[in-house]
């Protein structure tokens, strides 16, 4: 009997693979591998797949973040709030620009940063808020526009989890001054390598963002200020361009299989958390054991031995690693969240039958050791 067998993500082309090597071959054929008509022509289709009107290409997502703070004017000596739950290069992003991460709570059920908690950390010093679209949820973007607007700050979403997703039908990216995405292998998006992007419907801005990725450079060896070297290559951007048609169809099939794990997952050891937006893209299946770390530990087991890949996002709150000493803001309920969740499989190449076979494994595994 062959063993199952659920990876937990899946990076290489496969549907898309005839398309992908034609894309590949045709920059090859070109000879042209750096901010070429490849790029171009990535960034006006994904700035109309995100529901924008400028899109521009950039090194990676964590360029994105910081690209887009500093060309809204943020820098040293100012304060960016964000979440302590996600990657923790959404707040190195914001160290980059020498600016300061405060970071203000999650809300428990959302799981994305609390507007409340927002309010409470707003200091002189705040320049903007760095809200992220976490697992593929929109964060709560009505609430944190009304703070923003309130307190005069910027707002750049956190979109690299968040491909296509929206935030009461409106495109997550588009809501504040812009949005930063990645394209990590593993997004809902993925190039096969590093690479990134910035939207916002500033032109001004955006004519800002190409300047800083390439130096400064406002002409061949014009450096107006000093920039960056953060550049979408052409092999990378003919990738996108070959996946992005099929990201519709991708992001149905998300949402469809997200909905058998909750259908399943009910009455369970896991508790699922909320859908509080039908905008959600689900680049990532979190639940919470209900006991903590230890129970974690051994649900993880279980289901390697199963043969089903798990990981967790994220094991420990960004403020309260060894690169923030020092952060500010006390995050107790973020703290609970990284001491529970647990990712399960869902990707694009999966189908029900593993779903089923996971939701099964996690119904059948041990109440404790």
């Amino acid at each position: 009997m062959t063993r199952l067998r659920v990876p937990f993500a899946a990076a290489v082309p496969l549907e898309d693979a005839a398309p992908v090597r034609a894309a590949i071959d045709r920059v090859l054929a070109s000879g042209w591998f750096v901010l070429g008509p490849e790029v171009e022509a990535f960034e006006q289709e994904f700035a109309v797949a995100s529901g924008a009107a400028f899109a521009v290409g950039v090194g990676n997502g964590t360029d994105a973040i910081a690209l887009a703070l500093r060309a809204l004017g943020v820098g040293p000596g100012d304060e960016v709030i964000t979440t302590p739950l996600s990657a923790a290069f959404t707040a190195l992003a914001i160290v980059m620009i020498g600016a300061r991460p405060v970071f203000a709570d999650i809300d428990r059920d959302r799981l994305t940063i609390d507007p409340a908690a927002i309010e409470g950390a707003v200091t002189p010093r705040t320049r903007a808020i760095v809200p992220v679209h976490l697992y593929g949820q929109a964060a709560d973007m009505a609430r944190i526009e009304r703070i923003a607007a309130t307190h005069g700050l910027a707002v750049v979403e956190d979109c690299c989890q968040a491909h296509l997703a929206t935030a009461n039908g409106r495109p997550v990216g588009t809501i504040g001054a812009a949005g930063a995405f990645s394209f990590y292998p593993t997004k809902n998006l993925g190039a096969l390598g590093d690479g990134g992007a910035i939207v916002t419907g500033d032109r001004a801005l955006a004519e800002r963002i190409k300047r800083l990725r390439n130096g400064g450079q406002s002409d061949r060896y014009q450096h107006q200020e000093p920039g960056v070297n953060s550049r979408l290559d052409e092999l990378q951007a003919a990738i996108l361009r070959a996946r992005l048609p099929f990201l519709d169809a991708w992001t149905k099939r998300r949402r469809a299989l997200a909905a058998e794990y909750r259908r399943r997952l009910t009455d369970t050891q896991v508790l699922v958390p909320t859908e509080f937006d039908n905008g959600h893209v689900y680049h990532l299946f979190p639940v919470l054991v209900r006991e903590g770390d230890s129970r974690r530990s051994t649900l993880q087991r279980h289901l390697r031995t199963a043969g089903i890949d798990t990981l967790v996002h994220y094991p420990t709150p960004i403020p309260a690693q060894p690169a923030f000493a020092g952060a500010v803001g006390a995050c107790p309920q973020a703290a609970d969240v990284c001491g529970r969740v647990l990712s399960l499989p869902l990707h694009h190449a999966l189908d029900l039958a593993a779903v089923v076979a996971v939701a099964d494994a996690v119904r059948s595994a041990p109440a404790e050791d």
